[in-house]
């Protein structure tokens, strides 16, 4: 992986920034979208020889998924991550927002970049407001039932510690639901089968 993680670290040095300039009217809030995350970092990958793909898959257990793959041109090395497509309504609307979820959340994964507010750090240097914390305990409220699988809940782990302890005990007991068990060492759940051969 040598020569992709080389051109991937010159690729990071001329990304920009994903600001966020669409607007979220359930939220009232500000949100770098997909279009947004690709400006920051695409013209910089394709100019380190660096390739993105974002194909969507389901496992054998029937789970669906937007791979973001980032392939090096000149040697064929390749990166990839997995984002599962959690729906909020069983129809092609609530499908096409999932994969536009999960392609800007890889995305932004894979490149190494995160949303900032067009006026500089803001959000950074600002604690979360009453408000946020409302809007994640709501997000995880309705969508944590729908998760089944330790990917599904291994993926909003980070999101629900900076959420507060009150949704990381919400993601733990939909975790325990699913017969799953916190790895330490992994820092990651799992399914109890496996954490037994360890």
């Amino acid at each position: 992986m040598k020569n992709i993680a080389t051109a991937l670290a010159a690729a990071q040095i001329k990304m920009g920034k994903a600001l966020k300039q669409s607007q979220n009217p359930h939220f009232r809030s500000k949100y770098a979208d997909l279009g947004n995350v690709m400006e920051a970092c695409l013209p910089a990958l394709n100019e380190a020889g660096i390739a993105l793909v974002q194909p969507t898959r389901t496992d054998e257990h029937g789970s669906h998924y937007v791979t973001t793959m980032l392939i090096h041109g000149e040697s064929g090395e390749h990166l990839s991550c997995d984002v599962p497509l959690i729906l909020g309504k069983n129809d092609m609307q609530g499908y096409g927002s999932a994969v536009t979820y999960a392609r800007r959340y890889g995305l932004m994964a894979m490149a190494g970049i995160a949303p900032e507010d067009d006026d500089g750090n803001a959000a950074a240097k600002n604690a979360p407001t009453n408000a946020d914390k409302a809007d994640e305990a709501f997000w995880f409220k309705d969508n944590l039932p729908k998760m089944t699988t330790a990917q599904h809940i291994n993926s909003v782990l980070g999101r629900a510690k900076k959420a507060g302890r009150e949704i990381a005990k919400m993601v733990a007991d939909r975790a325990n639901e699913l017969d799953l068990d916190y790895d330490p060492d992994k820092r990651m759940y799992v399914a109890l089968e496996s954490a037994d051969e360890d």
